[in-house]
Order: C-alpha cells, then sequence, then structure tokens
C-alpha cells in the first residue's frame, strides 16, 4: 500500500501580478507616453523644444495654485476658493502698479496680504464655526469674486486705462515684475514650488503631522498633534499659493481681467486629484500633482494643434478626471 507523503515544505504559489496594481502606479505616466506618442505622430511639431516649453509655461499657474489645493486635501479639506482668490491678486496687483504707481514689494506684498486675509477667514469658519470645508469656501468663492468684481468696479485694468473721471492711469508695471511672467522665470517658480512643498510634505515633521490629521483627524488628536493649527496653516497656504498664481498671471497677461482666475479652478483641481495615483501614493503629493497638471497641459496642447474646438476641451479633461477618481477611490476601498 502505497503512503502519501506530503512535505512540510511546499512551494509557494506565485503571486499574481495584477494588472490594476501596474495601472495604478504608472497608469497616469504611461498615459502621458501614450498621449506625447499620439500628438507627436498626428503633428510633428509637437515634440519640438520649444512646444515642450510652452507647455511647461501654460501649466505653471495651474500648477501653483494645484500646490495650495493639495496642501488643504492633506489634512482632509478642501479648498474650493483658491480661483477667486487668484483674481483677487490679480487685480490688487496690477491696480497697485497702475491706480497707485507703487513699486513691485508693495503690490506683492498687498496681493498677498489680501489673500491670507481670505485664507484666515476660510480657516476660523471652518475650524472653529465647524462648517464643511467644501460648502464654506464655495461660499466664499462668491464672495471674494464679487470682492475682486467689486474693487475693479468689474472693468480691466491695465496700463493707460481711463479712469472713472475720464482721465488716464499714470501708473506702469515694473519691468521687473514683467520679467516674472516670461520664460524661464515662470517655469523656475513652479518648479521651485513643487520641489519645497513636495520636500515639506513628504520629509518635515509638520507634513506628516498634516498626512496623519488627512488620515485620521481623532486619532491624530490623541496623538497630542495640534489638529486646528495645522488646518489653519494649510488653508493659509492654500491661499498664499492661490495668490502667487494670480501674481504670476498678472505679470505674463500684464492686466488684470474680470474672474481672471476662475478658469484655472477645475484644472487646478484635476491636477490635485490625479496626483492622487501617481507612483500609488494614494494621498495628495505635490509630485503628482505636477504630473497630473503636465497630462492636462498635454491633453490641451495636443487637442489644440488637432483643431478640437475649445468647448470641446472640457469633456476630454472632465473624463480623465472622472477617470482618475475612480481608480484612486476603487483602490482606497
Amino acid at each position: 500500500m502505497e503512503a502519501n507523503i506530503t512535505t512540510s515544505k511546499q512551494t509557494p504559489a506565485k503571486k499574481p501580478i495584477e494588472l490594476f496594481q501596474i495601472f495604478y502606479k504608472y497608469g497616469t505616466i504611461i498615459t502621458i507616453i501614450a498621449l506625447i506618442v499620439i500628438f507627436s505622430l498626428a503633428n510633428p511639431t509637437f515634440i519640438q523644444g520649444s512646444n515642450i516649453v510652452n507647455i511647461l509655461r501654460s501649466i505653471s499657474i495651474v500648477t501653483i495654485i494645484a500646490i495650495g489645493i493639495t496642501i488643504s486635501l492633506s489634512v482632509d479639506g478642501f479648498d474650493l476658493s483658491v480661483g477667486s482668490v487668484a483674481s483677487l491678486s490679480n487685480a490688487i496687483v496690477i491696480s497697485m502698479f497702475v491706480w497707485f504707481s507703487q513699486n513691485t514689494l508693495i503690490a506683492v506684498i498687498s496681493a498677498i496680504a489680501a489673500s491670507l486675509v481670505v485664507g484666515a477667514i476660510n480657516s476660523f469658519m471652518i475650524v472653529k464655526l465647524r462648517i464643511p470645508d467644501m460648502l464654506l469656501t464655495l461660499a466664499t468663492m462668491f464672495i471674494i469674486q464679487g470682492t475682486a468684481l467689486t474693487y475693479t468696479k468689474g472693468a480691466t485694468v491695465s496700463q493707460n486705462m481711463v479712469m472713472p473721471d475720464g482721465s488716464m492711469a499714470a501708473g506702469l508695471i515694473s519691468p521687473f515684475f514683467a520679467k516674472i511672467g516670461e520664460v524661464p522665470w515662470i517655469i523656475i517658480i513652479m518648479a521651485v514650488a513643487v520641489i519645497l512643498v513636495h520636500v515639506f510634505l513628504t520629509y518635515t515633521k509638520h507634513g506628516r503631522y498634516m498626512y496623519v490629521i488627512g488620515g485620521n483627524k481623532e486619532a491624530a488628536r490623541l496623538s497630542g498633534i495640534p489638529v486646528n493649527k495645522y488646518k489653519v496653516a494649510a488653508y493659509l497656504l492654500s491661499a498664499l499659493f492661490a495668490s502667487i498664481g494670480g501674481i504670476v498671471l498678472a505679470s505674463r497677461v500684464m492686466t488684470s481681467e474680470i474672474n481672471s482666475g476662475a478658469p484655472y479652478l477645475m484644472d487646478s483641481v484635476a491636477a490635485a486629484f490625479i496626483g492622487f495615483s501617481v507612483l500609488g501614493a494614494g494621498k495628495p503629493n505635490a509630485f503628482g500633482t505636477f504630473i497630473g497638471a503636465v497630462l492636462i497641459g498635454i491633453l490641451q496642447n495636443g487637442l489644440v494643434m488637432m483643431s478640437v474646438p475649445y468647448y470641446a476641451m472640457d469633456i476630454v479633461k472632465g473624463a480623465v478626471l472622472a477617470f482618475a477618481l475612480a481608480i484612486t477611490y476603487y483602490k482606497q476601498k
């Protein structure tokens, strides 16, 4: 009679490679590479150096504003007022030059100070009055948008504009300030913002505390982390980066258009959420946000080169954002 002998050591079963895991980690990178190949085949000028620089320049403002959203997301918040804050900052910095003949330092400090006031109001209402962040920042988005419009009286602020009394504005925009919105400085400012926030969130104690708060606020509080202080700091930083985005925009276009920051809101939100899944991070992060902005920039640039109507671009961007959110939240589940 033959005995069945079973060995204690069994060959471990090979762990199946899950395509979803690979796509979750590298899907955004793969998509970018695929888009570059497709757009380059459709139009060889897409891959030229001048166009690459143009894409980086076009995403600079989006990335800077999205970095602020990323910080608010790190504490499980969400700041919808960044577009309006950028508009307000844009209006103030240009008006300081044109209406009040101030220098660059005063103009920039004035814009940042006004934006930080908005951040302080947001954080007070969210932290002290416990109003849900999305609802509160939605409300302040309209309030700040109206404030910016009231401040400029609904007019475009620019050099040599006609003032309400019929005279011409005498102030001039500083040539030094005008350089900020040019290549390479606009790209350098974006790169510095991404690197600083990446280092802050990833390698500092304060950044790690923000992630702990975002993961489990109650556990963070029981661990002795001052949750409210970090939430206040997150909304102040969100307003700061929105302000910097508005200032860079002002330097780039040299005017203050009505609601100039509003179009950057949705692109910034999309970039921040797409960044969740970059390299499998599963959380808001500055590098992922930059990659998300690159994806959006490539999409916009490539679709323009292929003569896709501008009104159809939002459909594509919305689909990409929905896809990124689906992957992120399915993974978290």
